[in-house]
């Protein structure tokens, strides 16, 4: 595939939600966009929808709940000989009412595998990229949710998250172990849990390389995005009454576009070029509302518990 003249970026989880109108947006800014989803017809029907030039994206299959599929999508990247200039780590699945857990082809728990241990790989894999680009503000980018930070009202439901001493990890995730602290099976929690797992790796990546490569490594939570597809393993009234109690009671509420909109701003705009940051907006509702560097939860900010889980998870994926 021939190099297209404009600056390239990986998203993940595209064919629809946070990630389809992230793409759309940083289109919108004159960026190229790799499509990287599970399901191609989707994602052409949404890119047809949306009316995406089709000189500004290719589609590409990506499965996070596989490993070889990670390998698959860089290997299948290399061979377009494309640049990359950053990488958004945006897809994630979350299923609230299975009562036991999902395997992925390795044999781990599914959610953690997506959410977080497919996409340690792939930021692996390719950082070899993003090294290699001459572009001028390479990023890499992974969301954040404010349920992985039990100082926040989002995040003080339970059940809270707890990564243990990396019980699970060290366990190898193989069955009946299901989760990171090697206890009993919680679907939400493995959801949360998987999420602070995004956000030490932002920091280690931070921690490790940021200095030597000037790449800059950062999350985000964008708002509340209440009526994303995300939800859509959840109980049909949960999905009815959600994004009503988002807009008029804690006004966390913002719409998938909007997110979008701050991804790419995150991703693209001169004033997120700050490595390590979490990045976060009061007064989430509205398009003016000032975005701040937040303070990530506990567990996410604890250096030792970082380095631990790079070295987990590292070896379960197998580039220790």
């Amino acid at each position: 595939m021939e190099q297209p003249q404009k600056p390239t970026v990986v998203i993940t989880g595209t064919s629809s939600g946070v990630g389809l109108y992230a793409a759309k947006a940083l289109i919108d800014r004159g960026w190229f966009v790799v499509m990287a989803c599970r399901n191609i017809s989707k994602m052409e029907d949404a890119a047809e929808k949306l009316e995406l030039p089709r000189d500004s994206y290719t589609i590409r299959l990506l499965d996070l709940g596989s490993l070889d599929s990670v390998r698959r999508f860089v290997n299948n990247f290399r061979i377009m000989n494309m640049t990359l200039d950053a990488l958004v780590c945006n897809a994630a699945i979350y299923m609230p009412l299975i009562k036991e857990p999902l395997r992925s082809p390795e044999g781990y728990e599914l959610s953690m595998t997506t959410n977080h241990l497919g996409h340690f790989l792939l930021c692996n894999l390719m950082l070899e990229d993003l090294k290699k680009s001459t572009y001028r503000d390479r990023r890499l980018v992974i969301l954040g949710t404010v349920t992985h930070n039990p100082d926040e009202l989002g995040g003080k439901i339970p059940p809270r998250p707890d990564l243990g001493n990396f019980e699970g990890f060290e366990a190898g995730f193989k069955d009946p172990i299901s989760m990171a602290n090697g206890k009993a099976f919680e679907p939400v929690k493995a959801y949360k849990d998987s999420k602070v797992c995004n956000v030490l790796t932002m920091r280690e990546l931070d921690r490790r390389y940021h200095e030597s490569t000037g790449i800059t490594f950062t999350s985000l939570y964008p708002g509340c995005v209440a009526d994303t597809p995300l939800f859509r393993n959840h109980y049909p009234l949960f999905q009815k009454i959600f994004p009503w109690f988002q807009k008029n009671i804690t006004g966390g509420y913002v719409s998938q576009e909007l997110a979008g909109e701050r991804v790419a701003m995150v991703v693209a705009d001169p004033e997120y070029k700050q490595s390590g940051a979490y990045w976060s907006w009061g007064n989430r509702q509205k398009k003016d509302g000032k975005s701040f560097v937040q303070k990530v939860s506990p567990q996410a900010r604890d250096d030792i518990k970082g380095e631990r889980m790079w070295d987990l998870s590292a070896k379960l994926v197998g580039i220790a």
